[in-house]
C-alpha cells in the first residue's frame, strides 16, 4: 500500500540546503528534523561513509532492520529513478518512519530529478540518505539537494590538520591513552586524506598501546603502516618531492644497504606512470589533485597521499612524459654499463629532484 502526499506536512521554510565543510559535524550532532533528504558527497569516501553512518544513527532506527532501513545501490536506480520516490512514499508498517539509504551515487540525471521532487514535496514516512562521490558545483545531483528546501547537502573533503588533531584526540581519548608530542607530530604527518583509513590506523595504534598510558614515537613507528619506509622508498619519495638533502641521505643509505639501481629506477618509473594517468584524469575531467588521488584505483596508500597530490600539482602530463623518457634512458644505460649503474641512477633521480624543486619555486 502506498500513500502519496502532494505537499510537505510540516514547515520547512528557511532551512539551509547546504553546509560548508567545517560546519558538517556540527550539523550532524543536531540534524534539523525538517530535513528529509540528505546528500553526503565528496572525494574522501571514508569520510562520506562515516558521516552517512552518523546521520543514519541519528534517525534512531535500527540499522540492521530491513523493514526500517532500505539500502539501494545507485546503479539499481539508474534505469528506474522513480523507484526512489516510490520507496520514500511507502507507508512505514513496523516503524514510525523508514530510512532509504542510497549508496555509490554519481551525477545521474534521473536520480537528481527524484531528489529534486522529494526535496520539494518531502515524504512524511521516510528519510532519504544518499552517499555520493565527488560532485562538481552545479552538477545535477548536488544542485538538486542544495536548491531543495527540504534537503541538505553535506560536503566531505580530506581532513585538514585541525580535523586530524581532533580525530587523534577522539580515538586515543576513548581508549584512555595520551600521546607524546614527537609521537603526535609523526602520527599527524601520516594521517589524513581518507577518514576511514586514518581511523583504522588509530584504532590499530590504540590496540597496540593499550595499557601503556602514553604513546611514544616508537609505538607509532611500530604500529602505523609505512611510517618506517625502506631507504629505497625514502630516496624515491624525496626525489619526487624535490627534497634534495633528504634524497642525498636516503640514496646513500640505500646504496650502503645494497639496493640495486634497477629497483630505484623501476620504482620512479612506476610512480611517474601512475602520476601521468592521474594527471590525465585531472585534465580530462577537471578534477583537483585531491579528488584524483582519492578516486585512484588501485588506491594510493593514505600516508603517501599528500606527496602524490603535491607531485600532481607540480608535474603536468608533458613533464611526466619527460621524466619517464629520462628514466627509461637511464635504465638502458645501466644495462649497457653496469659499472656506472649507481652513478647514472643517482644522477637521474637527482635530476628529478631538481626539476621538482624548481617547480616548487
Amino acid at each position: 500500500m502506498r500513500r502519496w502526499h502532494p505537499a510537505p506536512l510540516w514547515p520547512i521554510a528557511g532551512v539551509m540546503a547546504q553546509k560548508k565543510s567545517s560546519e558538517v559535524d556540527r550539523w550532524l550532532a543536531r540534524p534539523d528534523p525538517a530535513v528529509r533528504v540528505v546528500l553526503v558527497y565528496g572525494p574522501d569516501r571514508g569520510l562520506v561513509s562515516e558521516r552517512a553512518r552518523t546521520f543514519a544513527r541519528s534517525t534512531g532506527l535500527p540499522l540492521d532492520d530491513p523493514f526500517s532501513v532500505v539500502k539501494l545501490d545507485a546503479s539499481a536506480l539508474a534505469g528506474d529513478p522513480g523507484r526512489l520516490v516510490d520507496e520514500a512514499r511507502t507507508v512505514a508498517m513496523f516503524a514510525p518512519r523508514r530510512l532509504i539509504w542510497v549508496l555509490d551515487a554519481g551525477n545521474d540525471k534521473g536520480l537528481a530529478e527524484a531528489v529534486k521532487l522529494l526535496a520539494a514535496e518531502a515524504p512524511a514516512d521516510a528519510v532519504v540518505l544518499i552517499e555520493a562521490g565527488d560532485l562538481k558545483k552545479g552538477s545535477a545531483l548536488r544542485a538538486a539537494a542544495e536548491d531543495g528546501t527540504g534537503a541538505m547537502a553535506l560536503p566531505c573533503y580530506a581532513d585538514d590538520s585541525a580535523a586530524v588533531e581532533r580525530l587523534i584526540d577522539e580515538v586515543l581519548g576513548a581508549a584512555g591513552l595520551g600521546i607524546a608530542l614527537e609521537a603526535r607530530e609523526l602520527l599527524r604527518s601520516v594521517l589524513g586524506g581518507d577518514r576511514m583509513a586514518s581511523r583504522s590506523e588509530l584504532d590499530k595504534l590504540a590496540l597496540y598501546a593499550a595499557g601503556t598510558g602514553t604513546i611514544g614515537i616508537d609505538d607509532v613507528r611500530a604500529s602505523v603502516g609505512d611510517v618506517a619506509s625502506t631507504d629505497a622508498d625514502e630516496a624515491v619519495d624525496a626525489a619526487i618531492d624535490g627534497r634534495m638533502e633528504a634524497f642525498d641521505v636516503a640514496f646513500s643509505r640505500s646504496a650502503a644497504a645494497g639496493v640495486n639501481s634497477f629497483q630505484l629506477l623501476g620504482a620512479v618509473q612506476r610512480q611517474f606512470q601512475s602520476l601521468q594517468l592521474l594527471r590525465e584524469a585531472m585534465e580530462r575531467d577537471g578534477k583537483s589533485a585531491a579528488s584524483a588521488v582519492a578516486s585512484a584505483r588501485p588506491p594510493v596508500f593514505f600516508a603517501r597521499r599528500g606527496l602524490v597530490e603535491r607531485a600532481l600539482a607540480a608535474f603536468d602530463t608533458t613533464a611526466c612524459a619527460r621524466v619517464l623518457d629520462r628514466v627509461q634512458g637511464a635504465i638502458l644505460e645501466t644495462r649497457r654499463r653496469p659499472d656506472l649503474a649507481r652513478a647514472v641512477t643517482r644522477q637521474t633521480l637527482m635530476a628529478v629532484a631538481l626539476e621538482r624543486a624548481r617547480r616548487r619555486r
